[in-house]
């Protein structure tokens, strides 16, 4: 009698009477292998309750079978779905995943990726941080021919796989949306210019603007170092102060609820006076008062979208993908523009 829990497939192989390799291709499912000898070997696997040596397969294979995540902030209501996006799709493909987060930090970003290299992951999935303009680390990957995939925040310069929001048509939509509603003196309050999400949402702003026929005024534009809840509050002061506005498109939710804190602080009235909408559809702008007009950002499909693409890579080494793939934003309309 074999004890439980220290089972090999020799053992296995041993008390059915057949070779090693049989018992290998049965739990895989090979169908070169006999059914009735298939379902002998799962029975007696799941009797001793038989466990894969995974660092032995890693070793033959050369694989861990363990992707890597790069991401700028964990306490993130975006980001957490993207993580979940990714787990579910990599667990339920037989992938383990080790998450890093940069906390926004170059330097910290350039450490975690070379810890992921050295620990042996198989690929990596990478949100780029808003301070990162070098993207050496991440080439590396390319140079020892790793999978790598980008969603996000990218970067343009390496030839990989990417999953992206139409942040450009998001931008147009939400300011469209302000226009629709009467408003002619709308404002743009917005993360890091340098990022490129931010670029196209603060594009599409002026295009909706511009098809409208309504100025741009310089005045009512602004590009915050972060997208949180004190650079939103800060950034409208002068435009609250003269009363010079009434609609605002802000760049995250985060950045719209700051900026309806002061607002109202300043006697304001939301949707009456000024308009607004957010960006990522967090679940903090369905309790706020008034509840918040804002662009879904779809995390969980992009996270699985991503994690698909990289296994892809993994599974199939000599077929190269490069693609971009485009998710879409909607609009949800709540009380800080219903007028």
């Amino acid at each position: 009698m074999m004890k439980k829990g220290s089972v090999t497939i020799k053992d296995i192989a041993l008390e059915l009477g057949i070779s090693v390799s049989t018992v290998s291709r049965a739990l895989a499912d090979n169908p070169l292998v006999k059914p009735a000898t298939r379902q002998a070997v799962k029975e007696l696997a799941k009797k001793y309750n038989y466990r894969p040596n995974f660092t032995a397969l890693s070793l033959r294979n050369n694989r861990t079978r363990t992707i890597g995540i790069i991401i700028p902030q964990l306490v993130h209501e975006f980001f957490s779905m993207v993580i979940r996006g990714i787990e579910d799709f990599a667990y339920s493909n037989g992938y383990n995943v080790i998450i890093s987060s940069t906390h926004e930090s170059y330097e910290r970003e350039v450490i975690d990726t070379k810890a992921l290299i050295n620990g042996r992951v198989d690929g990596l999935l990478a949100c780029v941080s808003k301070s990162t303009t070098n993207y050496d680390h991440f080439k590396e990957f390319a140079e020892r021919n790793l999978p790598l995939v980008f969603f996000d925040c990218i970067c343009d310069e390496i030839d990989s796989p990417k999953v992206v929001l139409d942040d450009f048509e998001a931008g147009y939509q939400a300011t469209q949306h302000l226009v629709e509603t009467g408003c002619t003196q709308i404002a743009y309050v917005g993360g890091p210019i340098n990022l490129q999400i931010n670029q196209d949402r603060f594009g599409g702003y002026k295009k909706a603007l511009n098809e409208a026929g309504l100025a741009l005024n310089e005045s009512w534009i602004k590009h915050c170092e972060t997208g949180d809840y004190d650079d939103g509050s800060e950034s409208v002061r002068d435009m609250v102060a003269a009363r010079s506005i009434d609609g605002l498109f802000a760049g995250t939710d985060m950045l719209a609820i700051g900026a309806i804190k002061t607002m109202k602080k300043a006697g304001l009235q939301i949707p009456k006076d000024v308009a607004v909408v957010g960006f990522s559809n967090w679940s903090i702008g369905t309790i706020y008062e008034p509840s918040l007009t804002t662009m879904s950002q779809p995390g969980y499909e992009m996270g699985q979208k991503a994690a698909e693409l990289l296994i892809q890579q993994i599974d199939n080494p000599d077929k190269k993908l490069t693609d971009t793939f485009t998710l879409h934003s909607e609009l949800i309309q709540r009380e800080s523009t219903q007028r």
